[in-house]
């Protein structure tokens, strides 16, 4: 069984920066699902807020695959905590179709009202009891709110970005900790949105503040004769504390070389290109670039 997740976005929105085709269009996502299959994909990954993904997964029916998806942030004004939490999960589950999913996840937990946290607690447990979830988690955007969740929260698995950029799950010692106390780790944005894959002339203006690091990084790649797919999969598969690793495409063809690409065992000397300032690590700084 292969370590990819297939993250699903695309099949409800145009998502990332280097997407040129939109979203991804009712047969092409079918297709897209048939090959992960075939190739022991046995995860999907979604959110109610991606547009109409979960409605286009159902249509598509996918009973063969553990499902994950998100609960948005919590309303301000909200009397009944436990009965959103509950209506939400059900009417995923509709347009799903199906009866449970593997796990259910907040997504910006932090930015969830605290005051409910115990409420917001309650409710996902009582899904779990209910059988309806099997895991609950959380979605994260920095490894700052891990201590905070961590006191929070009791998680079965947590989502997060890692990437040659990025990596802070790993530098902090989260990646490590996770493992050590049972979590299910998950990692997305291993190609930080498409960025990485980019030819240098084709990253975008606003990215230009770090053109050091492109030419580091491009650079390598010509010294090393290995295709940006490659190395930032084989970079991720260094981490075997990583049970996961998302990916999202926008066709049957970007799938299949993503598969060939994990095939390869590639032992490199890969470059320093971490970085922690948030206006480029955090997509959703991007707009204000």
């Amino acid at each position: 069984m292969t370590k990819f997740a297939l993250g699903t976005v695309q099949f409800g929105m145009q998502y990332g920066i280097a997407n040129k085709t939109g979203q991804v269009d009712f047969n092409k996502a079918k297709d897209i699902l048939n090959l992960a299959k075939k190739i022991g994909i046995n995860t999907l990954d979604t959110a109610i807020s991606y547009g109409d993904s979960e409605k286009n997964l159902g249509k598509i029916g996918i009973n063969n695959f553990k499902v994950i998806t998100k609960l948005p942030i919590l309303p301000k004004e909200n009397n009944d905590i436990k009965k959103w939490i509950f209506d939400q999960t059900k009417n995923s589950l509709d347009r799903l179709k199906l009866k449970k999913i593997y796990c259910l996840l907040l997504h910006r937990p932090i930015q969830q009202n605290k005051k409910y946290v115990k409420l917001l607690r309650d409710g996902l447990e009582m899904l779990k009891k209910l059988k309806i979830v099997e895991k609950i988690g959380v979605s994260i955007y920095s490894t700052n709110e891990l201590k905070i969740i961590n006191q929070l929260y009791e998680v079965d698995l947590i989502q997060a970005p890692f990437n040659l950029i990025d990596r802070r799950l790993y530098a902090t010692g989260w990646l490590d900790k996770l493992k050590s106390m049972g979590v299910e780790v998950h990692v997305r944005s291993i190609f930080l949105q498409g960025l990485l894959l980019m030819k240098k002339n084709n990253i975008p203006t606003q990215f230009s503040k770090w053109l050091p690091l492109w030419n580091k990084w491009h650079d390598w790649q010509e010294q090393n004769s290995i295709s940006a797919t490659q190395a930032c999969i084989s970079f991720i598969n260094r981490f075997p504390q990583i049970d996961k690793i998302v990916v999202g495409v926008e066709s049957r063809k970007q799938l299949k070389q993503i598969f060939e690409m994990s095939k390869k065992n590639c032992d490199y000397n890969f470059p320093d290109l971490s970085c922690n300032d948030e206006n480029l690590i955090n997509p959703s700084k991007w707009e204000t670039l």
